[in-house]
């Protein structure tokens, strides 16, 4: 039986705005289109996850307010349940600007969503638990240390760890401190080179290798993903998209990548699936690829 892989992050309103360029100071820009969608890293990863039919446990705290009564609704009508309660403070909500290219552009304003407590991790059930997702942000915000400290106490979870592109903003002795745990590490080529001051990517990812003592994705675009773990690297295909937006897409290959290695895929097959999965994504407008396009995709099992 396949165990369950703990999804620690945000769960947030986003709010997703098509322009024809990002406003100049000053500017009266008219917008193509907007839409409200439920998004946040980790539950977009939870998602992914869910479409693969692999086991998770969201744990995601949602708060009041406007948009944390969107986001409380909305998982309720999917059925979904945070092992992180409700709590009191405002949920935030992420502006997503996304251009014709379908670059976006997020504008964040953070709430009741980064508030973990100890208390509610050590009620937390680990014994059907194989492994931990978490991005950057929850290990940059003030409960980044408790969430180390949880990791650290529970060895035997495999860590999966996506910085996103606020890396350089994590304090040094908590990036320390999870490297130590020899996480799966899924970035960009930009991230890599940011995490590790260099400007090359394949030394980069010889320091990452050498930091962490795991394996490291690395993510190329359409170029596809660069699989690495010791001295050995293999560079992974991508697949063709017409992109519609990037919202989501690291999340979702990172939740494809989790679900391919929880079914016992190697780590090149699986990234192969994230591949063909992001580039979905990529494809439909915003981060939640829905499930009968989900259905028309054809994967290794």
């Amino acid at each position: 039986m396949m165990k369950k892989t703990l999804v620690i992050g945000s769960t947030v309103a986003d709010v997703i705005v098509r322009v024809d360029h990002l406003p100049r100071t000053g500017e009266d820009l008219d917008i193509d289109a907007q839409t409200l969608s439920l998004g946040g890293c980790a539950y977009n990863v939870y998602h992914a996850l869910s479409l693969f039919g692999a086991p998770a446990l969201l744990f995601s705290p949602v708060g009041g307010g406007l948009y944390g009564d969107f986001v409380c609704r909305q998982l309720e009508r999917a059925g979904i349940r945070s092992a992180a309660p409700r709590v009191e403070e405002e949920n935030g909500c992420c502006y997503c600007f996304v251009e014709p290219d379908g670059e976006r552009t997020f504008i964040c304003r953070y709430g009741a969503e980064y508030l973990f407590r100890r208390e509610w991790f050590d009620a937390l059930d680990t014994a059907g638990l194989g492994g931990v997702y978490l991005c950057g942000l929850e290990i940059e915000r003030a409960s980044g240390d408790l969430l180390i400290d949880f990791l650290e106490q529970h060895p035997e979870l495999t860590v999966y760890f996506a910085p996103g592109p606020r890396i350089g903003s994590i304090p040094a002795n908590r990036l320390q401190r999870l490297l130590a745990l020899r996480p799966l590490i899924h970035l960009n080529a930009s991230e890599a080179l940011t995490i590790t001051g260099r400007s090359s990517l394949p030394k980069a990812v010889q320091d990452l290798c050498a930091l962490s003592r795991g394996r490291i994705i690395v993510t190329l675009g359409a170029r596809g993903v660069l699989c690495a773990e010791g001295e050995h690297s293999v560079l992974v295909p991508g697949e063709l998209a017409a992109v519609q937006d990037t919202i989501g897409a690291g999340d979702s290959h990172i939740g494809a990548m989790i679900a391919g290695l929880a079914r016992g895929l190697s780590t090149t097959q699986a990234a192969a699936n994230a591949n063909r999965f992001a580039a979905a994504v990529v494809n439909n407008p915003g981060a939640i690829l829905p499930r009968a396009v989900f259905e028309t995709l054809k994967f290794l099992y």
